[in-house]
């Protein structure tokens, strides 16, 4: 009789404490950049937030939560009328005026990185996982993203063997603008890669090109994203803002595809294998059996 009163008594024990440690975890969130929010979605915390940036635009449930800005233009009093315990970012985030104020308020102020690369990835998850108290799930996570990317990479070698990597440019505007190249050390030469494309852009980050010099690099391929239009409208005005481009190879042969800007704020998010699928489609469209645009 005892033992099973020990026994209760170490049970009860056991979960007091469980629910203490949960109690101490931050439950108010703030987040801001998109793939950050996925990943606390995808971790099933999405009842915890209580504000976004505007770069987290998915899952749709999203965009009813109240909005903090743009992640870089971030202002202290619109993130602390949110009353936050906690808010993440990249170190994209800010300025950093703003965070030291946010932190002398006595919010958690945790920053994640930005890199594309699978290691910076599962740092990422495993830290949110710890801060949510669902490292288990982070961990599953991160193992069947990584099987989806070794599954893609195996789709890509394939594919090279009937048909050469295709030249790609991609282009990141706002209605059809002068653009920016995405370049070395970016999420989009990452997704470029990835989908079995070469990045004809040999500089390091988002850059301004010449018309000069774009029809220069000549692309096989152009990937666009725009960050106030899209579909029909985006692909409208980008030709219209730089005609140069109907000129490319990638112009008059009709390989022009849109992306979601959002797959390139804050780091490798949630959606990034099933959009790689479609881009290697785009870009293997023999293998694929069709052409495809990611969305």
């Amino acid at each position: 009789m005892r033992s099973s009163a020990r026994a209760i008594a170490l049970c009860v024990g056991l979960l007091a404490s469980h629910t203490a440690a949960a109690a101490e975890l931050p439950q108010r969130w703030v987040s801001a950049g998109g793939a950050l929010s996925e990943w606390v979605s995808a971790l099933g915390a999405e009842s915890k937030l209580v504000g976004v940036d505007t770069t987290s635009q998915h899952p749709e449930s999203l965009k009813k939560l109240p909005s903090i800005g743009y992640q870089r233009q971030l202002s202290a009093e619109g993130i602390l009328s949110l009353r936050p315990q906690i808010l993440v970012g990249t170190e994209e985030m800010g300025p950093p005026p703003v965070l030291s104020q946010v932190r002398s308020a006595g919010v958690q102020v945790e920053l994640f990185s930005a890199q594309a690369d699978l290691p910076t990835l599962q740092g990422n998850l495993q830290h949110l996982g710890k801060l949510l108290g669902s490292e288990d799930k982070a961990t599953q996570l991160f193992e069947q993203y990584k099987q989806q990317l070794d599954q893609q990479q195996a789709w890509v070698i394939q594919a090279r063997k009937k048909q050469a990597a295709p030249g790609v440019l991609l282009l990141l505007g706002h209605a059809g603008g002068k653009p920016l190249i995405a370049g070395k050390d970016t999420a989009a030469d990452w997704l470029l890669q990835q989908a079995g494309g070469r990045n004809l852009a040999t500089h390091t980050g988002y850059k301004p090109f010449s018309t000069e010099s774009l029809a220069e690099l000549n692309p096989e391929v152009l990937v666009f994203a725009d960050r106030s239009l899209s579909g029909e409208a985006a692909r409208a005005a980008l030709f219209k803002e730089n005609p140069i481009l109907a000129s490319s190879g990638a112009g008059k042969a009709g390989r022009v595809f849109e992306i979601d800007p959002t797959l390139l704020v804050g780091g490798l998010g949630p959606r990034l294998p099933q959009s790689l699928k479609r881009l290697s489609a785009d870009f293997y469209p023999a293998e694929s059996g069709q052409a495809s645009t990611a969305q």
